[in-house]
């Protein structure tokens, strides 16, 4: 199994990783470590694979189910788990997100205090589920540090004007993440990094780390809804010692 581990200042006590889609039991089309139960691919493999995971983490993740929307789950106080976000402040608890092309969001405060994972798609990205785990971390968010994780970059995430548009009306400087697609009319590619770190620096937080790798273009490495259709997801995790 081959993991990601965050580069970042996070105090010694926050633990991070992302997993690739290297060293899991899936088969074709979702060959490799596949962790979402939701794709087509067989339980018994799917489940393989997150025993594999879990044995590097101190407790089972706190699996959402994700629906692109702005919702944050307090893992340990909410039952109901549909939402893109979850954060804790209780040791050995495992705030988890999986991604394949959407952004991942890591997110703690610089006391070790609270941790967040949160699912940034552009439609929960523009919806405001930054903002929302920013605030439901309830610190001050000069004290909060992000980290990116793998998603789609740059030179392939081909959006429509409608998409351009719910950014940029609510923060005009959003314009500069959009340039025009060179060989198609009327789209754009956006740099979703840098409309996660717009928001971010929007609400005050300044400390934003990653952000520098495709799942598109990134094809032994990473799983992509948008490069493959039917494919796997990969996981996102934080949690406090």
């Amino acid at each position: 199994m081959n993991l990601i581990v965050p580069d970042w200042p996070a105090p010694a006590r926050v633990k991070s990783l992302m997993t690739t889609r290297e060293g899991g039991v899936s088969q074709a089309p979702w060959t490799g470590l596949n962790l979402g139960d939701h794709v087509g691919d067989d339980p018994v493999h799917v489940a393989a694979n997150r025993a594999r995971l879990r044995r590097q983490l101190p407790a089972e993740p706190g699996w959402l189910r994700q629906v692109h929307s702005a919702r944050v789950v307090e893992l340990g106080r909410e039952p109901n788990r549909e939402a893109d976000a979850a954060l804790t402040r209780q040791p050995g608890q495992v705030c988890a997100v999986l991604t394949a092309d959407c952004l991942p969001v890591l997110l703690c405060d610089r006391a070790g205090s609270v941790v967040a994972a949160a699912h940034a798609g552009w439609r929960g990205l523009a919806g405001g589920v930054l903002e929302t785990a920013v605030a439901a971390m309830q610190v001050p968010p000069d004290a909060v540090l992000a980290w990116m994780g793998a998603a789609i970059g740059p030179q392939a995430f081909e959006v429509g004007d409608e998409v351009r548009q719910a950014f940029v009306s609510q923060h005009p400087q959003a314009a500069d993440a959009f340039i025009r697609h060179p060989a198609s009319p009327g789209k754009w590619l956006a740099d979703i990094y840098q409309l996660a770190r717009i928001r971010l620096n929007q609400v005050g937080v300044q400390s934003i780390y990653g952000g520098s790798r495709c799942t598109f273009n990134e094809e032994e490495r990473f799983y992509s809804y948008r490069r493959d259709g039917v494919t796997g997801r990969m996981a996102a995790l934080i949690w406090l010692e």
